[in-house]
């Protein structure tokens, strides 16, 4: 069996499943394939996969739910592949956890080289992960009153109110909060945030800075916290206290 990996397709097309299982299996990876959200668990509870590519629009729980669930569990990839080519799915699905975002139709290999982009992360992110905790233990961090905690992904505001973030919007603001008083390019920001590259028309960033304005600023058309810096992308100017 090959070391490659595990992959998971969860798409409720037998005929994509069955072309895509075949030419991965062919490139050697071990293949799966789920139909639905229950199969989907099914499957990683009998084999835990490294990757998952999956459909957006699934019968029952859809994929941006799966894919906010799963990322809730793991730091397993994720590879959106749907129909829809609108900016916004892109956007929300990366949102809910996603690490890339394939439409349809698509070529084998440009799935192929997501896949390999996609688990080489993966990949960094697990080998990274122990000396990254052993470095630095620190897990809450506090700015201009508002307090972060890295370990629960909980946001609370200076009067004490938990604030809801989206899983985009908290990787974004953690990349923020570990790099403060530094300008950041929006493929910096992707990679920090979600560890993946932008491609020409991506505005996932511009968004999520929007959103992360709205919940965080007193006034989000004139921030004081995360500012535009023209033709460089956005420092996050709060001083940031880690402990």
């Amino acid at each position: 069996m090959s070391d490659n990996g595990h992959i998971l397709i969860v798409d409720d097309q037998q005929e994509i499943c069955e072309v895509v299982q075949e030419y991965l299996t062919g490139e050697g990876y071990r293949v799966s394939v789920a139909h639905d959200g229950n199969e989907m668990r099914r499957v990683l509870g009998q084999s835990p996969a490294d990757l998952v590519i999956l459909d957006l629009m699934l019968p029952g729980e859809d994929g941006l739910t799966l894919a906010r669930a799963l990322r809730s569990e793991s730091g397993i990839g994720i590879i959106i592949l749907t129909g829809r080519g609108e900016t916004v799915d892109r956007i929300i699905g990366l949102e809910m956890g996603a690490d890339d975002y394939l439409p349809k139709p698509f070529h084998l290999r440009e799935l192929l080289a997501r896949v390999k982009s996609v688990l080489r992360r993966v990949h960094s992110r697990v080998a990274e992960a122990p000396a990254a905790v052993a470095a630095n233990n620190r897990s809450r961090a506090r700015f201009a009153g508002w307090n972060l905690d890295l370990s629960s992904r909980e946001l609370m505001s200076p009067s004490g109110e938990e604030v809801r973030l989206t899983t985009g919007e908290f990787d974004l603001l953690a990349a923020f909060v570990g790099n403060a008083n530094q300008v950041l390019s929006r493929d910096r920001l992707l990679d920090l945030a979600r560890n993946r590259e932008a491609g020409p028309f991506d505005r996932t960033i511009d968004v999520q800075v929007g959103r992360l304005r709205r919940k965080l600023e007193d006034d989000p058309q004139n921030p004081n916290m995360i500012k535009t810096v023209r033709g460089s992308g956005y420092i996050f100017t709060p001083a940031v206290e880690m402990h």
